[in-house]
């Protein structure tokens, strides 16, 4: 597996591969990596010729500076799991790489509704950092398809109105969330739970399943209310649980008029924040 930290040299070697009529795909990631981050690599391996995985956590999309400092950082234990599942190159550039001083990297996009809810109404200017970074390493690495995980729905969906604002030609994949075996969806800051705030984090996705099994009898505004009871204990603190329309994430009022329905949560357990979804097969 090829490493870089300088565009210029990765750009280098991409722009070689692509003379040889090789297929580039892209799985960005902020590191701490798990099985669901590995899973977006297998799925890139098996559409394309060339993987190539970001390492970068972006200071531009914490809100909060205590949670930007604490992000878990284990660049060794990374690229030992991406050599593992047979990444070709990794990408790990220091912030000045990223937003040199000479560039203006802003990005003028509006993103209206999608942006204002949920994880935009609780983390104001998360996707405004997200998007521009995103669409900063598209223009270093230049992939012709772009590799995103669903757990993070909202984040998918904004990607996927921006690179039509910009007539992208970069094709979006969605990757399945990838579960612990009780269910919890795999993330990052897992790691930082307690062991009894872990056992008790299999809440969040039991409650989505049974969401799920809930809209197929009731409205979404009272699986919504029952949804919301359940998460009520004493140790959880919910900042949202929504169930919304897949493309333009508005909430619903029934499932009927929506080609993909998603329910979706942000759940403080203890100091840690989680987020999960599940999407409601209409047409299953």
């Amino acid at each position: 597996m090829l490493q870089f930290k300088a565009v210029k040299e990765l750009q280098d070697v991409i722009s070689n591969y692509k003379s040889q009529g090789k297929s580039i795909g892209f799985v960005p990631t902020m590191g701490a990596l798990h099985k669901g981050h590995l899973s977006l690599i297998e799925h890139c391996k098996k559409t394309v010729d060339i993987a190539v995985c970001s390492i970068f956590v972006n200071p531009t999309q914490f809100n909060d500076p205590k949670d930007l400092e604490k992000y878990p950082r284990t660049i060794s234990k990374d690229t030992e799991l991406l050599e593992k599942v047979g990444n070709d190159i990794v990408f790990i550039p220091t912030v000045e790489e990223v937003y040199p001083e000479n560039l203006d990297t802003s990005l003028e996009l509006d993103f209206g509704k999608l942006a204002n809810v949920m994880e935009g109404a609780f983390r104001p200017g998360h996707f405004d950092g997200m998007a521009q970074v995103v669409n900063r390493l598209l223009e270093i690495v230049l992939p012709d398809y772009l590799f995103m995980g669903q757990k993070d729905y909202q984040q998918f969906a904004i990607v996927q109105d921006m690179l039509r604002q910009l007539k992208s030609p970069i094709q979006l994949v969605m990757g399945a969330t990838i579960r612990e075996e009780d269910g919890l969806a795999m993330s990052s800051r897992n790691v930082r739970l307690t062991p009894e705030e872990r056992q008790k984090a299999v809440l969040i996705s039991k409650t989505l399943k049974t969401a799920m099994q809930e809209l197929n009898q009731l409205p979404p505004l009272q699986v919504r209310e029952r949804s919301l009871q359940r998460l009520n204990i004493p140790e959880f603190k919910v900042d949202y649980f929504e169930i919304v329309d897949g493309i333009s994430l508005q909430p619903v009022e029934s499932i009927i008029n929506s080609k993909t329905v998603v329910a979706c949560t942000a759940v403080y357990l203890g100091a840690v924040r989680l987020i999960d979804n599940m999407i409601y097969e209409i047409n299953p």
